[in-house]
């Protein structure tokens, strides 16, 4: 019997546990680690919970100590690693205010990614051990339960009446309509011109940015922070071009992979994740790595790249629990495949944006098309739908695609995405076998219609 050692259990580390328990309980040992209180939290939901769409946090997590126990793990909460000896095998962590050493045979590394602190004026922050702690009072990263939990009760109090989010992405887009249900002015601010960029084209995140400005979201795009002021308590942000009174300050500008572990150990990719192959193993025989703290497969640049995603993290964690059992299997890759919606505005994409398509190389060309999802002569719920398709003019290959309407086109994307994975050309998809009922959809569909009005 082996031992498997997980360092980190959220969704990758989850994932990785339950496919171990679940499918080689009986030839393996298997021992986790992780430095929070609670494990499974769906950070995706926490906007949901701040702008009280959702009635409490409780749905947000799927799993616990308990459930993993009862599966026949070993589980060790609130219990930082503090070194890896690789060359002994051996995890060195603190348990209950002790030094604990554990072995192993093999050894699963998910230990997840940290918020990028930007470099600005008076955000002098500590990095502890499970959160970072601002010297400015309201000055807030939203990334694990209880930072959300803090922000929503600080919020219940008096005094925060207008709200800065620094960021633009996904996140900070979300927390923005949060804010703005629960009643508070709010600036959406980021050094880009536009919300959203690293996920569509400038076409779709126009349509984001106005619906984020006709539900009163103050748009700051273009602009760079450079100081956070205030007596004890966030009073001004600042920026190359103007200057904000604020009540709070959300920092939500990115992620950085979380691999100080494996430090001058373990081979980095250029923005420090962990180097894996297909079968998420490190540069070191028996070390996986998983999650936001590894790279993956990108099929739309059929290249090793950086990924973020929740979606991502469970299905590596899956690979690598195959793998550190002994039974070899290959991840197929991913598409970085996302959605957002605000405000009832869906958006969701898959692959590369045209932009970022001609930045990898490829000599990419984009298809559009906008129609009613249904027939004319359905006037109830019957929504627009604008479609884009980047394909390569010279292979054919579709590159990436993306869809936005106030429809549920949420379930099209995945259909892109595996287009993207297989290497479907534009011509086939021109072809493809789409049924047509008025209730669904038109006979002349826009995904049909993008495809015959390619180049």
């Amino acid at each position: 019997m082996s031992k498997i050692v997980v360092v980190g259990t959220n969704h990758a580390g989850t994932a990785a546990i339950k496919t171990l328990l679940t499918t080689y309980g009986s030839e393996n040992e298997v021992v986790c680690f992780d430095q929070n209180s609670n494990i499974s939290f769906l950070g995706c939901g926490m906007a949901l919970w701040i702008g009280e769409q959702i009635k409490g946090p409780e749905g947000l997590f799927y799993s616990d100590k308990e459930e993993l126990e009862s599966m026949g793990a070993t589980v060790y909460m609130e219990s930082p690693v503090l070194n890896i000896d690789f060359d002994k095998k051996e995890v060195l962590a603190l348990v209950e205010g002790k030094e604990h050493v554990e072995n192993y045979d093999k050894l699963i590394l998910a230990t997840g990614s940290q918020p990028i602190i930007p470099p600005i004026k008076g955000l002098a922050i500590q990095e502890g051990s499970r959160e970072f702690k601002a010297t400015l009072e309201n000055l807030q990263f939203v990334k694990l339960y209880q930072n959300a939990k803090e922000v929503i009760q600080k919020l219940e109090k008096p005094g925060i009446n207008r709200v800065a989010v620094v960021g633009a992405g996904y996140i900070g887009v979300e927390l923005a309509e949060a804010f703005q249900r629960k009643g508070k002015e709010v600036v959406l601010v980021d050094i880009a011109e536009t919300s959203l960029g690293g996920y569509y084209d400038r076409d779709f995140t126009n349509a984001m940015n106005k619906n984020l400005a006709d539900h009163g979201i103050e748009l700051a795009f273009g602009q760079t922070v450079q100081a956070i002021e205030g007596d004890k308590k966030v009073e001004r942000l600042v920026t190359d071009k103007a200057t904000y009174d604020v009540d709070m300050v959300i920092l939500a500008v990115g992620f950085r992979p979380n691999t100080a572990l494996g430090a001058g150990k373990l081979e980095t990719f250029r923005n420090s994740a962990w180097v894996v192959d297909k079968k998420q193993e490190t540069s070191i025989k028996d070390v996986y790595a998983i999650g936001d703290c590894a790279t993956i497969y990108d099929n739309s640049r059929q290249d090793t790249n950086y990924i973020a995603l929740a979606s991502n993290a469970v299905r590596t964690g899956i690979v690598a629990a195959h793998n550190a059992a002994g039974h070899p299997i290959e991840g197929v890759g991913v598409q970085g495949s996302n959605g957002i919606s605000i405000y009832g505005l869906n958006m969701v994409s898959t692959g590369l944006t045209l932009e970022k398509a001609r930045q990898a190389g490829f000599n990419a060309l984009e298809t559009e098309y906008k129609d009613l999802q249904k027939p004319e002569f359905i006037t109830h719920d019957n929504h627009e739908v604008a479609l884009k398709v980047i394909y390569d003019k010279d292979t054919r290959h579709i590159l990436g695609a993306q869809l936005m309407s106030y429809e549920d086109i949420s379930m099209g994307i995945h259909m892109f995405s595996l287009a993207i994975q297989k290497q479907v050309t534009i011509e086939e998809l021109s072809l493809m076998d789409i049924f047509f009922l008025p209730h669904f959809n038109k006979p002349y569909n826009y995904i049909t219609m993008a495809a015959l009005g390619a180049e």
